[in-house]
């Protein structure tokens, strides 16, 4: 008995094989590749933060979490506003103050709480520098001067002394949003983060060879889709949602 329903399983089983073959046989290369209109694809959005507020030579620990400025808020405002009628299943969110409330503008549309990840922080630049410090106190004004023409051309955050090097940047940031795909098939999922962890991520499917290929405006939308084992992109730095009868709120 037992073998006769082993049997009949495998026979379900193949016949099912069968058919998803014969249904991947008839969409095109393109299809797959950047699943269009495929089914059970978990939506990744990322939410750059809104404007920070912005002082020159200030010391290091001031530097790491500024909160967002009046236009930021604003921002952050609309890009929720922008998501309030979208299917939102969760909202996850770097610790910075500026991400953090980012986050929470889209969440409260849809009665979520952000999740708070560490590793949705933005990139540990000039980490290593005392907090009463400035960098340029630290490892002089042409050694800061260089890394800024540095940053220029190679786009590394490498070129930093004292900081997260791009690697473990790299690693963490694609960690834990691979972390998130797994944990929501077939959902649409809010990361509320940075221009540096946006790059990082959807760098690493495209195959950038640059830590800052692109400049995420503020409170830009930019999309990822994943499933069988595919990541594609679906949208790059949508700011539709903040040029309106209010105003041009657009800004880097």
């Amino acid at each position: 008995m037992g073998t006769q329903h082993e049997a009949e399983q495998r026979t379900n089983e193949d016949a099912m094989r069968r058919a998803e073959q014969r249904a991947l046989a008839q969409r095109s290369p393109f299809d797959v590749a950047f699943l269009s209109n495929a089914e059970d694809v978990t939506e990744i959005i990322f939410v750059r933060h809104g404007q920070q507020t912005w002082r020159q030579n200030l010391p290091a620990g001031e530097l790491v979490d500024p909160p967002l400025s009046e236009k930021g808020l604003n921002q952050a405002r609309l890009v929720g506003m922008a998501l309030s009628t979208e299917r939102i299943d969760a909202v996850y969110a770097s610790p910075l103050q500026r991400a953090l409330v980012t986050g929470q503008e889209v969440a409260r549309h849809h009665r979520l709480d952000p999740v708070v990840v560490q590793e949705l922080r933005e990139v540990e630049v000039f980490r290593d520098v005392e907090p009463n410090a400035t960098p340029a106190d630290t490892i002089g004004q042409l050694a800061i001067m260089g890394t800024r023409h540095r940053m220029i051309y190679e786009k590394s955050w490498d070129v930093y002394p004292l900081s997260e090097s791009s690697a473990d940047f790299r690693n963490r940031v694609i960690n834990v949003v691979e972390g998130i795909i797994m944990a929501h098939p077939n959902e649409r999922v809010v990361v509320a983060c940075h221009g540096g962890v946006i790059n990082a991520y959807v760098g690493h499917i495209i195959g950038s060879r640059y830590d800052m290929f692109f400049r995420p405006a503020h409170a830009s939308i930019n999309i990822v889709a994943a499933g069988d084992g595919i990541r594609a992109l679906y949208r790059l730095n949508d700011t539709h949602h903040l040029r309106n009868d209010e105003g041009d709120f657009h800004s880097y």
